[in-house]
């Protein structure tokens, strides 16, 4: 019979002590503060990051199938505002041929500091291991490019799985004589595989980015709970921005800018929290969940 952990049970036994343990935390970790600088530089990554990936896929795929299916699935990342960003990634393709040697080096620096910000970020919450542990430099300096490395073949992987999925949807199945459209199998299969594909992507990021051997159950803890979190912001980020938002009448062509900013703002947020829950966790295990841990403290920082 299975049976669940020390620590699970300990959580699972208190849970609403448990997620103010972790809120409280990542307060005195200045989390908001950590996830608009996260934010920040994503918002800076994220364009630079995309094409580069696109232009390496588009000699594999077709470019017109690559951004249909990029549009589906930037939706996961900034809701209701996939199509903006593709529209931009349209243009600079067209025109990929002025891209030089200095832009390209440009972009792979641009593309890897959303990464290294991150890095940052979850040794702050992460700050009992790196005071244990430091990573060394160049392993640090070499992440963010096998990230963006295993980021693109993530994409490569995906393009394969939607292309068959969406073709499973353009056919019927007959059952007891009666034909039946596979499309809505098709629809939430491919949902299913975003999901998949944004728990496992967060799964990595919690399992490599913290100092130290992070324990694959650990990485899960976090990666589902930020799946979840981040599944439900989106969906009334999405709702918000189709009935209610009146972005366009405020920031007029800014619009799309700040949108996206946002958007990248709380998904900074809910990766941290992740990310946090994961540190409580380890914490969880080795004291109650009534005390509190240490957070970083600076020099100019009260006592």
């Amino acid at each position: 019979m299975w049976k669940l952990g020390d620590t699970a049970a300990k959580v699972f036994r208190h849970p609403g002590r448990f997620a103010l343990a972790v809120i409280k935390q990542f307060r005195s970790n200045q989390g908001l503060l950590l996830a608009g600088a996260v934010a920040y530089y994503t918002l800076l990554s994220l364009v630079p990051l995309l094409i580069l990936v696109l232009m390496a896929l588009s000699h594999i795929f077709a470019e017109d199938r690559l951004l249909q299916m990029l549009r589906e699935y930037l939706e996961f990342v900034v809701p209701g505002q996939s199509n903006a960003l593709v529209e931009e990634l349209r243009i600079f393709l067209v025109h990929r041929e002025v891209v030089g040697s200095v832009l390209l080096v440009t972009m792979l620096f641009f593309s890897a500091l959303a990464f290294t910000v991150l890095e940052n970020a979850i040794s702050v919450i992460f700050f009992h291991r790196v005071a244990i542990k430091r990573r060394h430099f160049l392993v640090s300096a070499v992440m963010p490019y096998l990230f963006i490395l295993f980021l693109g073949l993530g994409l490569l992987i995906v393009t394969l799985v939607s292309g068959l999925l969406q073709f499973v949807g353009t056919r019927n199945i007959t059952i007891l004589g009666q034909s039946h459209s596979l499309s809505q199998l098709s629809v939430v299969l491919l949902y299913l595989v975003g999901v998949t594909g944004e728990a496992l992507l967060l799964t990595a990021i919690y399992l490599v980015m913290p100092v130290g051997q992070l324990s694959l159950r650990h990485a899960l803890v976090g990666g589902a709970t930020a799946t979840l979190l981040w599944e439900i912001t989106r969906h009334v980020l999405a709702w918000y921005y189709a009935t209610m938002s009146q972005m366009q009448l405020v920031y007029g062509s800014l619009t799309t800018s700040v949108a996206v900013l946002l958007s990248v703002e709380f998904g900074a947020l809910v990766l941290l929290l992740g990310a946090q829950v994961i540190a409580e966790y380890e914490r969880v295990s080795r004291a109650p969940i009534e005390a509190s841990g240490r957070p970083l403290r600076t020099e100019g920082s009260p006592n």
